[in-house]
């Protein structure tokens, strides 16, 4: 067993190439999941793979996006030219819907605005104008309060 552990330290998985481009070929986002973990599993198995192009990196990085992000990336506005321009604007879209999905499940309580002219207690006009001004003296110089 340990001698079987010291090769694999040396040489490694002689298949590993292989096998993470068949999980990467084989790599899906769930619907309603996290493009970040989506990422972070693609970059994970992107790492062991060498060789690859960026063309064929963006294949396989939309082959595995559920048809919901797809259909936003269709009519996104912007060239998505490289694999980083594409996840990022895939993330941007994932965390708005995620946004969305969270004030869909939470909505906020819409509390009536209380107009000006009517108040819960009504004020005496006389006795409200006189709260109001309030005539100190300081000498001979009275000084106005509003």
């Amino acid at each position: 067993k340990l001698f079987e552990s010291q090769l694999f330290t040396l040489f490694g998985d002689p298949n590993e190439v292989r096998k993470a481009e068949a999980e990467l070929d084989s790599l899906r986002m769930k619907e309603g999941g996290h493009v970040s973990l989506y990422i972070a599993d693609f970059r994970s198995l992107v790492s062991r793979i060498r060789d690859w192009g960026e063309r064929a990196l963006i294949h396989h990085f939309r082959k595995g996006l559920p048809s919901s992000i797809l259909d936003k990336l269709a009519s996104h506005p912007s060239r998505l030219d490289s694999l980083q321009d594409l996840m990022d604007i895939t993330l941007e879209l994932d965390t708005r819907y995620h946004e969305r999905q969270n004030e869909k499940s939470h909505p906020q309580e819409k509390k009536p605005l209380a107009s000006k002219s009517s108040s819960s207690h009504p004020q005496n006009s006389s006795s409200s104008s006189q709260k109001k001004r309030r005539i100190f003296r300081r000498g001979t110089s009275p000084i106005l309060l509003y």
